[in-house]
């Protein structure tokens, strides 16, 4: 599983070796060999040379795999990508993870939800997540906030001392929502040290800006120009299209087909001047986040918007920008 200790034992490659080994062992005789896979990467003259951070639509599960195959054949590239926290629920894939050079991400639904299964052993209803979330939300910029609905969640969870995720819950001294509050915190510091680590190593930073798979593009999040912002990088969108045709379950062996990766012109920082903060901010605080969300969300609404752009219409915005995968404590486990 993801935790505190396991997020800070994650270590980034600047050529990571098993990322060559899973190219050449398995996904080039799997592209190369019939029924094969087509990858083409239009308009790669635009990709500077220093690191960028690639925004990315994400139709399947392996939508990735295929980008990161031809920049490192073709253009000997590397990428460092965030990922989901749920999949270092599997000892195997978590393992896996951490030696391709993933990132992954962490978020108070996340920590909501698993702390709740360690501590009960069972997952946490829709009404149970919904109002833990909303306490941990309120709490997070006023530390006396209450939970209005408290004896409607279990008594165990609020008073039991425990330390799940590598951090002390001690219910005498802090309220639930301060813990979890403490706990993201810890694990948002190092995940922006391993971003910064990211640039320093030379590598490109792969993001998926819906923040959740959808073969519709939806609303971006913020947390991509909260890292673009803060560390002046250029962001690269590319709109993939085809991937959902080679991957369309879980199986990360591709069926035959292309699939086109269409790069944007680079957005400078420069180019962002109108949501550029003057003042120092950690990223993914709930101070940064409260102050300057509009700017966050400004900046990537448009590259959103670049995304579409380069999308095939069946992949372009949905109508409402809502996207198509599940919701609540469902999205975590």
């Amino acid at each position: 599983m993801l935790d505190l200790p396991r997020l800070e034992s994650i270590r980034l490659k600047a050529r990571p070796r098993i990322q060559r080994v899973v190219a050449w062992s398995i996904l080039f005789p799997n592209y190369a060999l019939p029924p094969r896979v087509k990858i083409r990467l239009e308009h790669i003259e635009r990709l500077p040379r220093e690191p960028v951070i690639f925004a990315m639509n994400h139709t399947d599960r392996y939508n990735y795999w295929p980008f990161q195959y031809q920049l490192y054949r073709e253009h000997n590239r590397f990428t460092a990508t965030w990922v989901k926290g749920k999949y270092y629920e599997n000892a195997f894939v978590g393992r896996f993870m951490e030696l391709t050079n993933n990132i992954p991400t962490v978020s108070r639904g996340y920590l909501i939800t698993k702390d709740f299964m360690l501590a009960l052993s069972r997952k946490p209803s829709d009404e149970e997540y919904e109002t833990l979330r909303n306490w941990v939300d309120k709490a997070s910029l006023d530390a006396s906030a209450e939970c209005e609905t408290k004896a409607s969640l279990p008594s165990e969870l609020l008073e039991k001392p425990r330390n799940t995720l590598g951090l002390d819950y001690d219910p005498s001294r802090q309220t639930y929502a301060a813990y979890i509050n403490a706990l993201f915190l810890r694990m948002m510091q190092r995940f922006n040290q391993l971003n910064r680590e990211t640039f320093e190593k030379g590598l490109d930073l792969l993001v998926f800006p819906q923040g959740t798979r959808s073969i519709r593009l939806s609303k971006g999040h913020i947390g991509l120009t909260q890292i673009a912002l803060k560390f002046k990088k250029p962001i690269v969108p590319v709109g993939c299209n085809g991937s959902d045709r080679l991957y369309p379950g879980g199986n990360p062996l591709a069926k035959g087909g292309e699939v086109v990766y269409r790069f944007g012109e680079p957005i400078p920082y420069s180019e962002l001047s109108e949501f550029h903060i003057a003042e120092d901010y950690e990223p993914f605080t709930a101070e940064a986040e409260h102050r300057y969300r509009d700017k966050f969300q400004g900046a990537v609404d448009i590259v959103m918007d670049r995304i579409n752009d380069l999308l095939d219409p069946e992949y372009q915005y949905s109508e409402d920008k809502r996207p198509e995968g599940v919701r609540g404590a469902k999205r975590f486990v």
